[in-house]
């Protein structure tokens, strides 16, 4: 299902929001025979342990019965899984740092959670775990299923774009699933920019004999990869994380935030690993690959 997949870190905080994560993350686990460490962060404070101590405690009792009951899940499953509560003031701190130590490959998370204002596109957990975390991270909205269709994959040129165009057709490999590349045009100016980038990334699924589909629109980048996403029907959406790692609140206001917050399907956030080789760079191939684009006008 996803390739190189061995260590998964699903965040849940017993809210229905994290229905499709928990769904998700046991299938992946399962698909992949990957291990599955389930992780249920309290947040809490010394005030509020012995001020509500009533209350805290009922919270704890839930917490360990919502773990509880995903391990059910994942046996049933045949997914041997760890689950954990731990507290902290701060949820997504507690999961990246978890994520770190573990060396997890993959957080799959809501995308919102029981906590946060409605106005919100996500949940401020699910933000900074974006925004923070040191692996790839799998937004799940609560009734979104992956079944291996379409996957559109968003290259705006960055080094973290890069990396999502090698984690998507790594994906549809094992999948055997459709790439739809798209890079948006804000202005007709753009286009040989756009379809430099899409060039690549066609050119790149070609060599891996894949289906896959370029494409460069005129419009906003967000509406374009929604509007897309929805009509091709698109179960993934994988996308490069925004600006620089550890910037706090950097992916309030993003594209990606818009994205994720409006997608009717799974998002894959996906960070450029300095250690792989995962640009792709203009060549000979994607030379070909577009003379014989522009040819038959699919671009």
């Amino acid at each position: 299902m996803f390739p190189k997949l061995r260590k998964i870190l699903l965040a849940t905080d017993g809210s229905v929001y994290s229905e499709g994560a928990i769904r998700e993350a046991i299938h992946f686990a399962r698909q992949c025979s990957a291990r599955l460490t389930v992780l249920f962060v309290q947040e809490t404070n010394p005030e509020y342990e012995t001020v509500g101590a009533h209350y805290f405690d009922l919270e704890t009792a839930d917490a360990t019965k919502h773990l509880r009951a995903i391990k059910v899940l994942a046996s049933h499953e045949g997914v041997p899984c760890e689950a954990f509560l731990h507290r902290g003031d701060k949820a997504s701190t507690v999961i990246v740092d978890e994520a770190a130590d573990r060396r997890a490959d993959m957080i799959i998370t809501g995308r919102r959670g029981r906590r946060g204002l409605a106005k919100l596109l996500i949940g401020e957990t699910a933000a900074e775990i974006i925004s923070k975390a040191p692996c790839k991270v799998l937004v799940v909205p609560k009734a979104a299923k992956i079944e291996g269709g379409t996957i559109l994959v968003a290259t705006n040129g960055s080094d973290h774009s890069y990396a999502a165009i090698s984690e998507a057709i790594g994906i549809a490999r094992c999948r055997e699933s459709r790439i739809i590349a798209v890079s948006a045009m804000r202005a007709p100016d753009d286009l040989k920019k756009s379809r430099s980038l899409v060039y690549q990334a066609v050119a790149q699924a070609q060599e891996e004999g894949l289906w896959v589909e370029g494409l460069t629109p005129v419009g906003k980048p967000v509406d374009v990869i929604l509007e897309t996403a929805t009509g091709r029907a698109a179960d993934l959406i994988v996308m490069g994380a925004p600006g620089k790692k550890g910037v706090t609140g950097m992916l309030r206001g993003s594209s990606a935030e818009k994205v994720i917050g409006n997608a009717g399907c799974a998002v894959l956030v996906v960070r450029a690993n300095k250690e792989a080789s995962v640009l792709v760079r203009p060549g000979e191939k994607a030379d070909e690959v577009r003379r014989s684009l522009e040819s038959i006008g699919s671009i």
